[in-house]
């Protein structure tokens, strides 16, 4: 089955394969030959993947799926949460964007979050959204080279190290975009074996 995964984040486009492992022919959007920035205007996680995936089916008719992600962070009443990726401006800058998240943290004790993946899957034009989220906390500096976003700051319960010091492999083992990837896996692999 071919997927078009209607992102042009790159990390993103990685982070997926990884756990798909070649189950899948997944292609982003520049393989796919769609050069096309889809807006998130929308208030939830839900809506925006939801906008993603029916913008590149009505495009182009094919299976494909668009996700929408956010940093929760407890203390500060959710936020950034559908705006993390937008969090200090338009310009997208990780940097900016970890250094509002700890200055409004500075002298808060409750750093805990969490990052939640909504994934919006059409097959036929029939939607089916996952979810995959991902408990941790907020550290005070950056650790960590890899990764992208708030990855230097974000340590997942169960582990002592950022994602930004993990490689793929290890952060795929924590990772909310991989809880919704594996959910989404799972229901291609009983759509596929379904008499």
């Amino acid at each position: 089955m071919k997927l078009i995964f209607a992102t042009n984040n790159q990390n993103k486009v990685e982070e997926i394969l990884a756990v798909v492992n070649k189950q899948f022919d997944i292609i982003s959007l520049r393989e796919a030959g769609i050069n096309v920035e889809i807006p998130e205007p929308y208030l939830t996680l839900e809506e925006n993947a939801s906008c993603k995936s029916a913008t590149i089916y009505a495009m182009t008719g094919i299976n494909c799926f668009g996700e929408d992600t956010g940093l929760e962070v407890n203390s500060l009443g959710g936020d950034p949460g559908v705006k993390s990726a937008r969090y200090a401006g338009e310009e997208r800058s990780f940097d900016s964007n970890i250094d509002k998240l700890l200055s409004n943290l500075a002298g808060k004790p409750d750093r805990s979050a969490r990052f939640r993946t909504v994934i919006s899957l059409l097959i036929d034009g029939r939607e089916t959204l996952f979810e995959g989220i991902c408990e941790g906390r907020i550290i005070t500096e950056k650790r960590g080279n890899q990764g992208f976003g708030y990855d230097p700051v974000f340590i997942p319960e169960g582990s002592a190290r950022t994602f930004a010091e993990m490689d793929l492999l290890e952060k795929s083992r924590f990772s909310h975009r991989a809880i919704a990837m594996g959910k989404l896996v799972t229901f291609l692999n009983n759509m596929t074996t379904k008499p």
